[in-house]
């Protein structure tokens, strides 16, 4: 069993937004902003080849099924489907996939399925030969979403999803799909739902943590519908994988893929041995759960 990361399109969002209520003068040391106040962000996947003999896939990134104009203004910086190029790049296409784990169904981490936007042509899904794993909590968000995220969603995905005949919506720890070689846990501070899985010693930490800065604690998104809450599931998060010896895998961090947990004497998390891709890397036995 081997892990990559894996690239999909990037995107400049509003640094004030993706940094919530912290001050500019204070993100702005981790991460300089362009001249609309816009920072870089990956859309990184991570694919683990060889799981119990399967190619899994975890998330999908934004993907380039945006029309132009959209494409514009969500910041997406390639017109081209990154994804794709980035699985032949480790020589898979995308019918090699045999299961996408998604964490949630918002577009900058489901929008890679659906195949590059054609003029005239509705949205179609890739992956034919993938199971789609989601939670069940969060499908039920999907399918009936609130105003305050429902722009966030992409209207046809789920239709076409459960149209497959190949879609597992979990409720428990384990998926049907992948038994116990893969654990899922969930947080509600994001959105209703999002799944967290755990796979060989490394978590998908989603939109929890997008990236290293927002181990700090108080650090949340402008985008979160539960601030206090996402603080305190991050905190029992993050006490967990640092008891455990379990890394964070960072989908939106420009820069760094992988990352130990650290925690100071002050009681401030933070981050070590940061890797920014992996390439191929030997999966290490799980950690056991305390």
């Amino acid at each position: 069993m081997e892990l990559f990361s894996i690239l999909g399109n990037s995107q400049r969002l509003d640094g004030g937004a993706m940094f919530g209520n912290a001050p500019k003068a204070l993100w702005s040391r981790w991460i300089v902003p362009d001249e609309q106040n816009r920072i870089p962000l990956a859309c990184r996947c991570l694919l683990v080849k060889d799981l119990d003999g399967r190619n899994v896939l975890f998330e999908t990134g934004i993907g380039a099924f945006f029309e132009p104009a959209l494409r514009e203004r969500y910041g997406v910086v390639e017109p081209g489907h990154v994804l794709l190029d980035s699985l032949a790049a480790v020589g898979l296409g995308h019918e090699d996939i045999d299961v996408v784990v998604l964490s949630h169904l918002h577009f900058d981490h489901a929008g890679g399925l659906l195949a590059a936007w054609e003029e005239g042509s509705p949205p179609r899904l890739l992956f034919p030969n993938a199971r789609f794993v989601t939670g069940a909590e969060h499908w039920r968000r999907a399918q009936h979403p609130h105003p305050r995220d429902r722009a966030s969603f992409i209207p046809e995905l789920p239709p076409l999803l459960e149209a497959s005949g190949r879609l597992e919506r979990v409720e428990g720890e384990y998926s049907q799909t992948l038994g116990k070689a893969v654990r899922f846990s969930f947080s509600d501070g994001h959105t209703p739902g999002l799944m967290l899985a755990e796979v060989a010693g490394v978590v998908f930490c989603a939109d929890l943590i997008p990236g290293r800065f927002w181990v700090h604690l108080p650090i949340t998104m402008g985008y979160d519908r539960w601030p206090e809450k996402l603080i305190d599931e991050k905190r029992v998060f993050l006490e967990d994988k640092l008891a455990r010896d379990v890394r964070l895998f960072f989908t939106h961090d420009h820069d760094c893929a992988l990352a130990r947990v650290t925690r100071d004497e002050r009681g401030r998390f933070g981050t070590a041995d940061e890797q920014p891709v992996l390439q191929g890397m030997p999966a290490q036995p799980s950690a056991g759960v305390v």
